[in-house]
């Protein structure tokens, strides 16, 4: 399966190529430092200026949260769970920390494919 990546949307010209590649991308949001052995939370919001369909053929299935080559958690998704509305998707996931986290987040569209978040490191002390 081919994994799609976000690309910078200020250096591209074309509106329509910005709204489709910032609408499926997934971002990680969190703080950059974590305790050792507490709870952190990270959100991973799917779209940054645009908002993804809701649509029977086109919506978000999953978000997952990876560090490094391990998945953490994935929140699964229906056509409708956003109440058929083009919206910015957004997960809370609360992990507990033991070492230094690579995260990234994936999100699969069912039109478009499995779109990869870039890597935020977390240092834990």
């Amino acid at each position: 399966m081919k994994i799609n990546r976000y690309v910078d949307i200020s250096t591209l010209d074309k509106e329509a190529k910005k709204d489709y590649i910032d609408r499926h991308s997934a971002f990680v949001h969190c703080e950059s430092t974590a305790k050792l052995s507490e709870k952190f939370k990270v959100k991973v919001m799917v779209g940054d200026e645009y908002t993804h369909p809701d649509d029977p053929d086109h919506y978000i299935a999953y978000v997952q949260l990876w560090d490094g080559e391990r998945m953490l958690a994935q929140a699964n998704f229906i056509d409708g769970a956003l109440g058929n509305e083009s919206n910015k998707l957004e997960v809370d996931f609360y992990i507990v920390p033991k070492k230094k986290l690579k995260l990234t987040a994936m999100a699969f569209c069912t039109k478009h494919g499995l779109w990869q978040s870039d890597e935020v490191i977390v240092e834990v002390a």
